[in-house]
């Protein structure tokens, strides 16, 4: 391909902006436009990272720096599917990378699981991170003082944490102000986290599971009900550093006496949670069905079945990726149909021009290390196929501004996201904090373009 080439890449978060930086660090001239529903770059490096987590948004150092490279723009604001179809895209592109991650929380089908007081995850999770698409408030009620946590990964030890810690302990963070009132408002004392398997099963990190106890307001209590170390979790130690660590922390947790803390994170290991307990519409416990190993590291029912007194429960099962307008998707798996990146359609050749990376690709798992070798990955396979991809009609890069702005699209820049960046930061400073994240899409909007 003699002139340029230009690029697509739909979600700003760490899958997209990484292969924008791959692709432009290439030998092929090219430019990239990484379009966003949201009005902010960074995806859930900022709405899925718990605020009390400021190390790990370091990252963000990283990908400030890919875009502002000059051959890298960033479109916030802009709805794919609502705003803009694959057709138009492929009018100022000649490759469009999907790379819209998962927002949704994946279905936990038992019953009751829909009662008030039964909360996704991902939806607190946006809420606390201050989604400009998540609710002002949230159902905290004044008698929920015991409650379930479904999931053993890190989203739920997130979601524990800041359900176990006080309002004023979140004032060191980013939290938007409606948050830390909301916080005020959670009567939450004790935290029971339910793990289906053992303790060398859990999905945790190390630092996630020992930062549980950083807090001087919380206790962590491991009860030794269930837990077991089977053949399979002897072989799961053995062969991962990672289980091992978690393993030893869980038994430090396990021997340590707890220090009389107003709050406490309650672990569980083998109860697998078969039915959200209501009465009048509303969750006042959890029934589990206790489990055993079965020597390969999965476990078996045993039909003991326990009923706990919770007056709220938060599933964090996994996340669900949403489908996406013009492209085949696989339900089951909730990810676009693809041969490492290239889009597969329904009749088994490559879509083309369509590319996948991230969890839209391969699945809500994996770390940021693997979220950079996928985005390698497929923009190996668009660079070997860049002399089969068909020319835009309009490829200059200022007839994408003129489209949006034709269509009303109040859509958001790079530069606009600095100004909001440096508001945020004054807002802090204002209020002896950090910074103050700003929530309302509109206002977002509004200091972004002025």
């Amino acid at each position: 391909m003699s002139r340029q080439l230009r690029v697509a890449v739909i979600g700003a978060g760490p899958a997209g902006i990484y292969a924008a930086d791959i692709l432009t660090k290439s030998e092929v001239d090219v430019t990239v436009d990484i379009l966003d529903r949201d009005p902010t770059p960074f995806g859930l490096i900022r709405y899925g990272v718990a605020p009390d987590h400021p190390r790990i948004k370091e990252i963000v150092k990283a990908l400030k720096r890919v875009l502002s490279n000059e051959d890298i723009r960033f479109f916030g604001n802009v709805n794919y599917g609502a705003d803009l179809k694959l057709d138009d895209l492929h009018q100022f592109y000649d490759a469009v990378i999907f790379a819209t991650g998962a927002r949704a929380d994946r279905d936990l089908a038992i019953p009751g699981i829909d009662l008030r007081g039964s909360f996704g995850a991902a939806d607190f999770v946006y809420w606390y991170d201050g989604h400009p698409d998540a609710p002002r408030e949230w159902d905290f009620q004044p008698h929920a003082k015991s409650v379930a946590v479904l999931g053993v990964g890190n989203v739920g030890l997130d979601v524990a944490r800041m359900l176990a810690k006080t309002a004023d302990e979140q004032l060191v963070t980013d939290i938007p102000q409606n948050v830390y009132e909301g916080l005020k408002a959670n009567a939450a004392e004790d935290i029971h986290v339910f793990a289906r398997r053992g303790p060398a099963q859990v999905k945790f990190t190390p630092m996630e599971l020992r930062e549980l106890s950083h807090s001087p307001n919380v206790d962590v209590i491991v009860h030794p009900e269930g837990f077991e170390l089977d053949e399979g979790s002897m072989d799961s130690i053995r062969a991962s550093k990672s289980v091992k660590l978690v393993v030893d922390v869980l038994q430090n947790y396990l021997a340590k006496e707890p220090t009389g803390a107003a709050h406490r994170i309650h672990i569980h290991f083998c109860q697998n949670p078969v039915e959200v307990l209501g009465e009048d519409g509303q969750v006042v416990g959890l029934r589990t069905e206790v489990t055993e190993l079965d020597g390969t590291g999965n476990v078996r029912g045993t039909g003991e079945f326990i009923d706990w007194p919770v007056q709220a429960v938060y599933r964090a099962v996994g996340y669900r990726s949403d489908n996406l307008s013009g492209i085949p998707f696989d339900n089951n798996t909730a990810t676009v149909p693809n041969d490492g990146g290239r889009v597969i359609d329904i009749d088994g050749s490559a879509l083309p021009g369509a590319y996948v990376t991230g969890w839209i690709k391969r699945g809500p798992v994996g770390l940021i290390g693997h979220t950079k070798s996928d985005a390698a990955e497929t923009i190996r396979l668009l660079l070997e196929d860049v002399d089969k991809l068909k020319a835009p009609a309009h490829p200059a890069r200022e007839d994408v501004d003129a489209y949006l702005d034709g269509r009303g699209i109040e859509y958001t820049t790079w530069a606009g996201w600095e100004k909001l960046d440096q508001h945020e930061i004054e807002l802090g400073e204002a209020a002896g904090r950090p910074r103050i994240k700003v929530v309302p899409r509109e206002e977002m909007v509004r200091v972004s373009r002025s």
